[in-house]
């Protein structure tokens, strides 16, 4: 008897011990992994969530780029973390959802290895087009790449990536069979557009804006059903008449274990940036969409990665895309 007597006041201790833990939660410097090269997209939403929620949190948030397998090293990196809130990832459409299928040995489950923290932006995809391509909508597109497919070509960051999937998502819909040339990133891929070497490519509207505002290249249309601030003229393909929509998004997660208190504590940092005027204005300048707070909470990214995967694992397959 006094053995257990001295066993539950152990056990005791100990949760009391996490609690105070995560009561006092953050006492030092935090780390947010960003899965991907450093310069790329995701790093400026990245590093100014960063800045804002260590201020509100008041710790400081370093970001640490980890790079590698579609993301994958990066989620890893999380996973494999203590899971005490110190540690957690900005996982993309293409971590959490697309890579779930992509690959045929993914690193990771990513409905069971992690705790959802908040999603708190969505990211469309623009069609663009080399400057000399005789289009200038959606319809003249469709119709000239069926009547040109054969020689046609389009551009992507890479075998697999969102950039990808997203003009595979297009040609799906628009019912086109065209040669796929992926490029190691989204710059090179667009340097070729802008050379005339590739036709096509479907690009994150922040990646993009810098070459269409100078007539590099043409946007034939945002890849969503609601125009993107960034590009206010460009037409959707929603509304030229083709169900496309085509995205990248930015989440929160922690390893799994992570206690309740903490996971709260992190979306209320996020939430709390996300009201920041002037991170607002500076997200909507480059087109990054926060998300309404309704969509903003644990739960519902949880059921949002689980449909995020039917979506895209439905495309993957029929497609017969794959990475080894």
């Amino acid at each position: 008897m006094r053995k257990l007597f001295f066993a539950g006041l152990a056990v005791l201790g100990m949760l009391a011990a996490g609690q105070a833990s995560a009561e006092e939660w953050p006492t030092h410097t935090l780390t947010m992994v960003n899965p991907f090269a450093a310069g790329g997209p995701n790093d400026v939403p990245a590093r100014l969530f960063a800045q804002r929620m260590g201020e509100i949190l008041g710790q400081t948030i370093i970001v640490e780029n980890v790079g590698g397998a579609g993301g994958m090293n990066g989620a890893e990196r999380v996973v494999k973390a203590t899971p005490d809130g110190y540690t957690f990832l900005q996982g993309t459409v293409g971590t959490q959802a697309q890579n779930q299928t992509l690959y045929k040995k993914p690193l990771y489950d990513s409905t069971k290895d992690f705790v959802s923290v908040g999603l708190f932006l969505e990211v469309p995809l623009v069609l663009v087009v080399r400057k000399d391509l005789p289009v200038n909508s959606m319809k003249e597109f469709v119709a000239y790449a069926k009547a040109n497919q054969d020689k046609m070509q389009f551009a992507s960051a890479g075998t697999g990536s969102a950039i990808h999937l997203g003009c595979a998502l297009m040609n799906s819909v628009a019912g086109l069979d065209v040669t796929h040339v992926p490029y190691r990133g989204s710059n090179p891929a667009m340097q070729d557009i802008v050379s005339g070497r590739v036709d096509y490519l479907c690009d994150i509207v922040t990646s993009a804006k810098p070459q269409i505002d100078s007539s590099q290249v043409k946007a034939i249309a945002v890849l969503d059903d609601a125009r993107s601030s960034a590009l206010p003229d460009v037409p959707t393909a929603v509304e030229q008449g083709f169900n496309v929509k085509a995205y990248t998004w930015n989440a929160f997660f922690l390893p799994k274990g992570t206690p309740d208190a903490i996971v709260q504590k992190l979306n209320h940092a996020m939430i709390e940036a996300m009201k920041t005027p002037e991170l607002r204005q500076r997200m909507d300048a480059l087109g990054l969409k926060i998300v309404s707070e309704d969509r903003a909470t644990p739960a519902y990214l949880d059921g949002f990665v689980q449909s995020e995967i039917a979506k895209w694992s439905t495309l993957i397959k029929t497609s017969g895309i794959s990475v080894d």
